[in-house]
């Protein structure tokens, strides 16, 4: 039995490659596992479920395909796509999760985050999560029309880009605190994560035992995945995109 994860894939039309090396990636390592995880900025924009681009239509289909082999398919969102639905998901053959939550991997408790929320020296990016994050604010913004929220995604990129640069590097990564907390609170010794584009694995201790927190990759330069089979320690696998 094998169990895939992947996250920060960043979708868009600009980014053939990384389509392409999706659709490989479904084709010769997801069909016919257990379970597929993407834990969140699947795609670089969701402006909701009624917007059916090319891409987004391709994506589906390719996916679907890969669920109805057996495999399930479960999605978290991320700091990108946090307005994909229960509409998408359903088409595409998915359980949305929350953000965060914990499952049984084999035998062991694994905390799943996107991980935005563990950067917490980024006090600016919290408070803009928390907004996006309201439920009401959600509603407010899928009302609104299509091409509006299309403009209104492409300001918050150019915004966002802008912001990041000037940030020092710690700011942008996890707090440590914040995880030993997040994996305290929930009584697991294992976190796996992406956002920060840092694709490591990490030694530490929580509740005074040994702990582990797996960071996966963006795919930009390789495709990143982590890979866990019934028995074994999970592998951090990458090959060039």
């Amino acid at each position: 039995m094998t169990t895939l994860f992947i996250s920060d894939l960043h979708l868009e039309e600009s980014r053939p490659d990384i389509t392409n090396a999706f659709l490989a990636f479904l084709d010769e390592k997801a069909r016919g596992v257990e379970k597929l995880y993407i834990l969140g900025d699947f795609f670089e924009a969701w402006i909701g479920d009624d917007e059916r681009t090319p891409l987004q239509e391709q994506v589906a289909e390719a996916l679907r395909a890969v669920s109805n082999t057996g495999t399930e398919l479960f999605l978290m969102h991320g700091n990108r796509d946090f307005l994909i639905g229960e509409d998408y998901c359903n088409r595409i053959g998915a359980t949305l999760l929350d953000d965060p939550t914990v499952v049984d991997l084999y035998g062991t408790p694994t905390l799943l985050m996107h991980g935005d929320s563990l950067c917490t020296a980024d006090v600016e990016y919290q408070k803009f999560r928390a907004n996006m994050r309201n439920p009401q604010w959600q509603q407010m913004i899928l009302q609104r029309p299509l091409a509006e929220r299309q403009q209104m995604a492409r300001q918050l990129r150019e915004i966002s880009m802008a912001k990041n640069k000037g940030k020092e590097e710690f700011i942008m990564d996890v707090t440590p605190d914040e995880v030993v907390k997040e994996m305290e609170a929930r009584g697991v010794q294992r976190l796996i994560h992406g956002h920060t584009h840092r694709p490591a694995v990490h030694e530490l201790e929580a509740g005074g035992k040994p702990a582990r927190r797996i960071v996966l990759g963006d795919w930009d330069e390789n495709v990143w995945w982590l890979e866990v089979e019934s028995g074994q320690e999970p592998v951090l696998r990458k090959h060039p995109l």
